[in-house]
């Protein structure tokens, strides 16, 4: 069965880059924008569900069941969101990443499953920052992947890291997967660090691949803290403006891409 349901996956190699903040922002923009989006969090942290303000209970079905039933089906596990055209598939705070085995293609069959693409135009996968079955699962499954990084040295190794496995993962299990770009976060242009860091990722992968950023606001916490997305907390702050606008520049990016 072929794919017909285009994939987004946000990842970084480092821990703490911004990859929940930009999934879960970014999933409100396209939503809001008339988007049937579907949200899955792979990182077992599941923050992706407080950033929407969806409540978990005991037992409930999560993304991680896939890895533990070949019957599974993702439709089992979506949940509805305050945003009426944005749907989550949650984490299992408790599973442990050893038990995802070692096929890559979980995800990519049950994305595949005819239903996901007549109800979702778009799916974003947030996933953890370790390199095991997890991550390889949403890259083996991704169409397009989205590097957040904050202007940091460690970040940045993990950039690298990253894009390291990308090419392994392009070469041998799934040639269609493109780089959308790389995303600063948490910028701040009168920072030296910042600017440096940036440069260096523009010069090791190319200026047209460097997004515009976002930059440093406390309202992203502050909405996080208060369960939406920034659009819907803070709707004329920089960071509402900057995801509106980041928004924008992926939906391009992915048009001329197809």
């Amino acid at each position: 069965m072929t794919l017909s349901v285009p994939i987004l996956v946000v990842t970084n190699r480092k821990g703490g880059a911004g990859k929940t903040t930009v999934s879960v922002n970014i999933a409100a923009e396209f939503a809001a924008s008339g988007k049937r989006v579907l949200l899955i969090d792979l990182d077992s942290q599941g923050h992706c569900a407080m950033g929407l303000g969806v409540k978990v209970k005991p037992g409930q079905a999560t993304i991680h069941d896939i890895f533990a039933s070949s019957d599974f089906s993702l439709l089992d596990a979506v949940s509805e969101t305050f945003i009426p055209t944005l749907f989550l598939i949650p984490a299992d705070a408790t599973f442990q990443h050893h038990k995802s085995g070692d096929d890559n293609q979980y995800l990519l069959r049950g994305l595949e499953q005819e239903s996901i693409a007549t109800q979702f135009d778009l799916v974003i996968i947030d996933t953890p920052p370790s390199l095991d079955n997890l991550l390889l699962n949403a890259l083996s499954a991704a169409t397009w992947v989205l590097v957040p990084y904050i202007p940091h040295p460690l970040s940045f190794e993990g950039v690298r890291q990253l894009v390291r496995v990308l090419f392994n993962v392009i070469s041998e299990k799934n040639p269609k997967l493109k780089i959308l770009g790389f995303l600063p976060i948490m910028t701040t242009t009168n920072v030296r660090q910042h600017r440096n860091i940036t440069e260096q990722v523009t010069k090791q992968f190319g200026a047209l691949r460097v997004l515009n950023g976002i930059r440093m606001d406390i309202k992203l916490a502050e909405a996080f803290a208060a369960n939406k997305p920034v659009r819907f907390y803070a709707p004329k702050s920089r960071g509402a403006e900057d995801f509106a606008q980041l928004a924008t520049t992926l939906l391009e990016l992915m048009e001329s891409s197809d």
